[in-house]
């Protein structure tokens, strides 16, 4: 069971979610929230698998909620989703760069969000359809001055080589067909790569490799 949080100033909005998830043998709605302080402490209280967070609140907004979240040991294994009605680039990064997991726009369609869920509790990042390349290639023109990330010696050269695909925006399926393994175990080598840096999922895999000049601007295939 899938126990999700769902966090938004307007009490309708959630109210819209939850019958949605409600209805969803897999997904349990424990808890709401109306805003980013109220967020983080049902977090400690609940301990919910996924938080469908807004991003524009009053007060403690969902970056900031995010970043706390994040940041709170005790909540490691919380994903958070980032939920608005515009799908501007800043707020993908600023989404990502506070420890989201994904990123939605409102509107998206039903069976989307919930894959998004259930997604983002196996421990993968999601963006919205269509998101994931552009932003990439976004991200890494935006990186100036990649700075060398010592948690990066850990890793094995398989381990890297995986790294460099999850970069590309690969999915475990797709890694394990581009080097010949196992879905299975290009799924531990993921597990292995985020255990030994220390990073919550897939999108943190994503930032690292390029602010740590691990991949430059123009290395990735269109």
């Amino acid at each position: 069971m899938i126990k999700v949080l769902l966090v938004d100033d307007q009490r309708l909005v959630r109210a819209g979610f939850r019958s949605i998830l409600e209805d969803e043998d897999d997904i349990q709605v424990v808890g709401e929230a109306g805003d980013g302080a109220e967020a983080l402490a049902a977090c400690r209280e609940l301990g919910p698998d996924v938080v469908l967070m807004d991003i524009r609140m009053p007060g403690v907004d969902g970056l900031e909620a995010s970043r706390r979240i994040a940041a709170d040991s005790r909540l490691a294994e919380v994903k958070v989703i980032i939920l608005t009605t515009f799908d501007v680039d800043d707020y993908v990064y600023g989404a990502l760069r506070a420890g989201a997991s994904g990123f939605l726009v409102k509107d998206t369609e039903t069976e989307e969000l919930l894959k998004a869920i259930r997604v983002v509790a196996q421990g993968d990042a999601l963006m919205s359809p269509g998101v994931t390349r552009r932003l990439i290639k976004e991200f890494a023109a935006r990186v100036k001055a990649p700075e060398p990330d010592p948690r990066l010696n850990a890793l094995t050269e398989r381990e890297r080589e995986v790294m460099l695909l999850v970069a590309e925006g690969l999915t475990n399926d797709e890694i394990a067909k581009r080097l010949v393994l196992s879905p299975a175990t290009a799924k531990t080598h993921v597990s292995h790569i985020m255990s030994k840096l220390h990073i919550r999922d897939r999108a943190q895999l994503v930032i690292l490799a390029y602010e740590s000049g691990m991949v430059r601007p123009g290395w990735l295939s269109a």
